[in-house]
């Protein structure tokens, strides 16, 4: 299948100033940090409570902490973890690992003990950087980890005087153990203190990795998605090419989304960079931070996700705030219900984007124009520039099929992932012949607008996070009183699906639905943890035993289609 052999016809849907193609970014990712420094040495790259870091600033932290890095001994193509929520540092980090040469790994601060085990261990991280909050749930792990260095950081360094002051006075009196710092356990502050500027240049950046980003994928356990500089800037170049915003215009970004989450790094970060935009780092999702946050720095672009829009309109207070400011939303990570979708727009004004990405494709394939009246509702939207897509049969593959037939989507792009590290034939299973077969079933219509339907795999997407059944009825079944588990997604407006579990207890244990979510809670991400427990003797199975899950969810369809009956 060549690129001539594939229709476009979302091509005919393009505004006439959007390109059809995007060049390809064949510079260090970092370069779009050292532009704005460039250009815009004064303004701000970041704020963070009463901190004020400018791009001049930003890119001389980045480049001395690369040069602390490479002071230690960490040499390019090593891969360094970070463990932090958005602050500063996680910024001051990620352009500071790529300016040595190195491959961030960003860490999801909810990890668990087999998600950090399993991930560390892969990527062979032998250093790690991570909150002094979270060393309680690191230190124990330790003789189980490859990581031979730890940089610890904390809140107040992200903070100026006075809050810093107070903070640390804050902590001082509540309880728990001091980190033991040592030769393999450092401050932030001390490991980069005095360290020569480094910007390493990057040989390769088609080919280098920037980031391997670790999700469950297309295809089961969790593996580390290779992204390099050219995967990473294309695709801000892509978005850049549909938003259609420069860095004339000096714009800010709310930055609620995770950065250790590829939607969140691209929107938080490297767009940012791209636009010498300034971001504003919110460690975690408060409505009510977010509303002042706007009140005082008057963002005017806002990344976000249903939940999220949902909430803020859910807020009593929010006729008190004006929301104006705002003048584009991007939202991804679930389908935007049409009602929440017209109320944010008429509260803000706001052109508001909704788009479609995985991780294995930097993360953004799809989404809508910015005109609203060439959106369609249900829609993810069209291609990106540069970017192809097309629907294939979901058992065969083959040709494209035409317009109003469902199938898998496959999508084809500068912006597709390397592979999967040290994994050849998960990445043979999901890269065949330069496209990348995202496992979602889908429909394409006449004008080139494509429509999720469903998914191939048994893939559970909960508030943008990849959740695999498997994982979560493995931890179930460890438990002592568990004799069976099943894990089902089901739909649910805002977060996209939630999980439920089935359990069969073992004869004559006595199991409650809060036994369960405690085992759940110790063990898995809090994302991980099902928000349903349906206890029963027995399950549905086929005639040779398994368990058909099918049935199930053909079962809760049932049930919520009754649901929403008896309420009209």
């Amino acid at each position: 299948m060549t690129t001539e052999e594939l229709p476009r016809p979302w091509l005919r849907q393009y505004d006439a100033d959007t390109p059809h193609e995007i060049p390809l970014f064949d510079a260090p990712l970092y370069s779009l940090l050292d532009r704005a420094a460039d250009q815009y040495p004064r303004r701000q790259a970041l704020i963070f409570q009463n901190t004020r870091i400018t791009y001049a600033a930003l890119r001389e932290r980045a480049e001395r902490f690369a040069g602390a890095l490479r002071r230690a001994g960490i040499a390019p193509g090593e891969r360094v973890a970070v463990m932090l929520p958005n602050l500063p540092q996680t910024a001051e980090a990620f352009w500071g690992i790529l300016k040595a040469g190195a491959i961030a790994v960003m860490v999801n601060p909810l990890y668990m003990e087999t998600e950090l085990c399993t991930n560390l261990n892969d990527a062979e991280v032998e250093t790690l950087i991570v909150l002094d909050a979270l060393w309680p749930r690191i230190a124990p792990l330790r003789s189980r980890l490859p990581v031979r260095r730890y940089i610890i950081t904390t809140v107040d360094e992200a903070l100026s005087f006075p809050l810093n002051w107070l903070y640390r006075l804050k902590q001082s009196r509540q309880q728990g153990a001091p980190v033991p710092y040592d030769d393999a356990v450092l401050r932030w502050k001390d490991f980069h203190k005095d360290a020569p500027r480094l910007s390493e240049p990057i040989r390769h950046p088609i080919t280098r990795p920037a980031l391997l980003q670790y999700t469950g994928g297309t295809t089961g356990t969790p593996k580390g998605v290779m992204l390099t500089h050219a995967n990473l800037g294309t695709n801000a170049r892509q978005i850049l090419g549909i938003i259609k915003e420069t860095a004339d215009t000096p714009h800010k970004f709310i930055a609620l989304l995770p950065f250790f989450h590829v939607y969140g790094l691209t929107t938080g970060l490297t767009i940012p960079a791209a636009l010498a935009a300034t971001t504003l780092p919110l460690p975690r999702y408060v409505p009510q931070d977010v509303l002042s946050l706007i009140d005082k720095h008057k963002p005017s672009v806002f990344p976000g996700a249903p939940a999220v829009y949902a909430s803020l309109l859910q807020q009593k207070s929010l006729t008190q705030h004006d929301l104006s400011c705002i003048q584009l939303c991007i939202s991804g990570s679930a389908p935007l219900p049409p009602d929440i979708f017209h109320r944010f727009q008429e509260i803000t004004g706001a052109a508001i984007l909704e788009g479609y990405g995985l991780t294995e494709a930097s993360p953004i394939t799809h989404i809508n124009p910015r005109d609203t009246q060439k959106q369609k509702t249900g829609s993810i939207g069209l291609p990106l520039p540069g970017t192809e897509a097309c629907i294939v049969d979901t058992d065969k593959g083959g040709a494209p099929l035409p317009p109003g037939e469902e199938g898998e989507m496959i999508v084809r792009g500068p912006q597709v992932m390397q592979g999967y590290w040290h994994k050849p034939e998960d990445t043979a299973a999901t890269l065949r012949d330069g496209w990348l077969y995202t496992g979602d079933i889908a429909v394409m219509d006449e004008e080139g607008y494509f429509f999720i339907r469903d998914r191939k795999k048994d893939l559970v997407l909960v508030g943008g996070y990849n959740v695999y059944p498997r994982e979560v009825e493995e931890t179930l079944r460890e438990h002592p009183d568990v004799q069976e588990a099943v894990c089902i997604g089901i739909r649910e407006p805002l977060r996209g699906e939630t999980l439920k579990v089935y359990i069969t207890p073992r004869p004559g244990a006595t199991l409650r639905r809060a036994d369960v979510i405690a085992w759940c809670r110790q063990k898995l991400a809090s994302y991980k943890v099902p928000r349903q427990v349906e206890f029963r003797e027995d399950l549905p199975r086929s005639s040779v035993g398994k368990v058909l899950r099918r049935a199930l969810r053909e079962e809760e369809e049932r049930r919520q289609a009754e649901h929403a009956g008896s309420e009209d």
